[in-house]
């Protein structure tokens, strides 16, 4: 169906940080697939565990033991301070989980209309919740009725979130991004969560993150969370968990993780044999090769350097970023910007129309970096 305004480009081979398409061509990605490939493209670890389970048992369904999956929710579980782990395809899938599992908190403590509190700016994913859920109207033009249960308030305003909690006994639930992805790159007070952690605790709500886009090391930790001191009850995420193979993961812990029973909730092919065999290798790579701190410094040099590179640059607003979720604010609109860097070997993205998003793989070495920064100077200065 006619769903991607897609760019003239097929992408054929990949290896680390670059991508080659059918012409022979490479292209330095700071995309990943979207923040999929954290271990950049046919990671050699990731490639043998599939290829090891792919000659070994691919499915088998939930209605069974799955021992891979028992023991990645053991590991998901101690990375995160969670309990328990439901495993689904994808990060709007785990998002559902949550908001499921926030309505049958409400729904077994009598409230039968319960509400979660969502954000401006945020993307949850684009089931009808999800899309719901979001605050982008973008994302929702066309699919009304919207559904119900949702109050919204501005992302990093406590005061708003605290004028919800005095008004609105219903609410059962707050969902959140740590940082905001698709909204451009957005990063909270370093107080923000904690602050929302005391409201939620006072109000007996579930804090819900959703760190579909901000975990598995993006940020510099496994989860964006672990920078402050507060621990949610319930964190989704996706994306880069498997590399490039569709997983999902809705953690949570104390109440939130003994909401579900049987029959409550299920997927078929969610926490596979394969798809887990993968996240397993992401999670070896990771701990074994120190991606956090690597994410965390090269992050931080990315941004330094590009502040300093794009310093006489009047269309440039502002360069920020936490980890390796980098983004460069223009005055303007860039329409052409994503093309124009395709041309020059360059592959990122341009979200809410004028921020740069760079997404770039966890383990990109310092000329890999270096080679990013000069291009997308080149066609900023441009």
């Amino acid at each position: 169906m006619n769903t991607y305004g897609r760019l003239p480009v097929s992408f054929v081979k990949g290896s680390g940080a670059y991508l080659q398409d059918d012409e022979g061509n490479q292209y330095l990605d700071a995309l990943t697939g979207i923040a999929v490939c954290g271990l950049g493209h046919a990671h050699p670890k990731v490639a043998r565990a599939l290829s090891d389970q792919g000659q070994t048992l691919l499915h088998t369904s939930n209605l069974y033991d799955i021992p891979h999956q028992t023991r990645l929710a053991e590991r998901l579980c101690t990375l995160s301070g969670m309990d328990n782990a439901f495993f689904c395809n994808s990060g709007a899938e785990a998002n559902e989980a949550a908001i499921k599992l926030a309505r049958l908190k409400g729904n077994r403590a009598g409230n039968h209309t319960p509400s979660v509190v969502v954000v401006d700016g945020s993307f949850h994913g684009r089931t009808m919740a999800t899309l719901t859920a979001s605050g982008s109207r973008k994302v929702q033009a066309g699919f009304e009725p919207l559904l119900g249960g949702f109050v919204r308030a501005p992302f990093n305003d406590i005061d708003a979130i605290q004028a919800i909690a005095d008004n609105n006994p219903g609410v059962v639930a707050m969902l959140v991004e740590p940082i905001l992805g698709e909204g451009g790159i957005h990063i909270p007070d370093s107080s923000y969560l904690t602050a929302l952690r005391e409201i939620c605790d006072r109000h007996q709500w579930l804090l819900m993150l959703d760190e579909v886009q901000t975990g598995n090391a993006r940020t510099g930790r496994y989860f964006a969370y672990q920078h402050s001191d507060c621990l949610p009850d319930v964190v989704t995420t996706a994306k880069g968990l498997g590399n490039g193979v569709p997983i999902g993961v809705c953690l949570a812990r104390g109440e939130a993780a003994e909401l579900f029973v049987p029959g409550n909730h299920g997927s078929t092919f969610g926490g596979n044999p394969l798809a887990c065999a993968a996240a397993h290798a992401v999670l070896d790579v990771i701990e074994e090769d120190g991606i956090c701190a690597h994410a965390e410094t090269q992050g931080r040099r990315i941004v330094e350097t590009l502040r300093t590179a794009l310093a006489g640059n009047n269309a440039v607003k502002e360069v920020r970023g936490m980890g390796m979720m980098i983004a460069v604010e223009l005055y303007n609109d860039a329409p052409n910007l994503v093309a124009d860097a395709l041309h020059q070997g360059l592959l990122i993205n341009v979200t809410q129309g004028n921020i740069v998003r760079l997404l770039p793989p966890l383990n990109l070495s310092n000329q890999e970096a270096d080679e990013l920064v000069s291009k997308l100077t080149q066609l900023l200065n441009r």
